[in-house]
């Protein structure tokens, strides 16, 4: 099975293990920060992570890597298919973590109409390479938040991303599909 393939059977599963798509995440080669720079579409795995659904409550679309210095970690898109920029809030992570709430569809237009009022143009985050579980990999650092985004390359224009957050003893999985 390619890695690809295996991303796929993580994706349409309902509820993964994190230490299986670790393990995975492990198996994958690093990536240089300039393989990052584009637009990438995202997409979450289901773990046991207290964020799941949340970014998928609020639409969110991906990530822009316009540099190393210059990264928006969270594009989503509002009702007419336009990409729009946020800036991550703790205060709106911790809501999602403690609010399981705020993940049930009926709330879904709040949750998006919410996000809505955190645009922003500023850069909020920026790339370096950086080990994580013993290799380098291009690495996101938030400007705001003690989160770091290891990437792992599925192929040229798929990668795993993993979310190590200071607050939250177990990773938060998701992919990212290259724009073209």
């Amino acid at each position: 099975m390619t890695a690809k393939e295996k991303l796929g059977v993580f994706l349409n599963a309902s509820k993964n293990q994190p230490e299986e798509i670790l393990s995975f995440f492990d198996e994958l080669e690093p990536v240089k920060s300039q393989f990052m720079i584009s637009r990438w579409k995202g997409a979450e795995l289901h773990t046991n992570h207290p964020l799941n659904g949340f970014l998928e409550a609020s639409n969110w679309y991906g990530k822009e890597f316009v540099n190393e210095d210059q990264v928006h970690p969270l594009l989503f898109q509002d009702s007419q298919d336009n990409i729009f920029k946020v800036k991550p809030y703790s205060l709106v992570m911790k809501s999602g973590i403690r609010l399981p709430i705020l993940k049930h569809k009926a709330l879904n237009s709040t949750v998006r109409f919410l996000t809505s009022l955190l645009k922003t143009e500023a850069s909020q985050a920026r790339l370096r390479m950086m080990e994580y579980r013993q290799k380098i990999s291009a690495t996101m650092i938030y400007d705001s938040l003690p989160i770091h985004d290891t990437f792992r390359k599925v192929d040229d224009d798929t990668v795993l991303g993993l979310m190590d957050s200071k607050d939250i003893p177990i990773p938060f999985f998701f992919v990212l599909e290259r724009e073209h």
